[in-house]
């Protein structure tokens, strides 16, 4: 089996392995194993090997787990920076250099959580923290973004508009203009 094939496999097995394990389903049946383990306690005696048994059971479990909790954080995680990268670049008030900031040091990182602390202080000092400036700047961003909407369509309408005009300045001028029904 090829390597493409097996990650796609994979891919496959992954999800809907953690769909499973996630599910409501296999919590119950963990917990009906560890109550029936239980139950077994005082047939086996509570020996070594009863005890040896749920062990080694919830220990393979354990590092299989930890595996594919791990490859699917790691596939939620670069969603979500996919989808918070999307935001950020066609946000036109937001940094763009921002963007793919998990790729930071953590001394970068730093500073940054610094930085945006200092705004968080001094948005405190604006205003009470029951009132929220946010609608109003959405609002605000909002009608900006209609009123470019606005120009770059009269600006496309009197392009055309310059367009045609000139095309048709086009055609008297070199003699190809429709005849107008009158004789000369």
């Amino acid at each position: 089996m090829n390597s493409g094939r097996f990650t796609k496999f994979f891919e496959k097995f992954a999800s809907k392995a953690t769909q499973a394990t996630g599910s409501s389903s296999a919590f119950l049946l963990a917990l009906l194993t560890i109550v029936i383990w239980l139950i077994t306690g005082p047939i086996f005696g509570y020996s070594d090997t009863w005890q040896l048994i749920i062990n080694t059971g919830t220990t393979i479990v354990t590092f299989l787990m930890v595996f594919l909790i791990q490859k699917s954080q790691n596939k939620d995680s670069l969603a979500m920076q996919i989808k918070l990268n999307e935001l950020l670049a066609v946000n036109r008030k937001a940094s763009n250099r921002l963007l793919n900031v998990e790729d930071l040091t953590e001394a970068e990182l730093h500073a940054l959580h610094r930085f945006f602390g200092e705004l968080a202080e001094k948005a405190k000092t604006e205003a009470s923290l029951s009132e929220s400036h946010s609608v109003e700047e959405a609002e605000e961003i909002h009608n900006d973004k209609v009123e470019v909407l606005h120009e770059r369509q009269a600006a496309r309408k009197a392009e055309r508009l310059a367009n045609k005009q000139k095309k048709e300045a086009e055609k008297k001028a070199s003699g190809k203009t429709p005849p107008t029904g009158k004789k000369p």
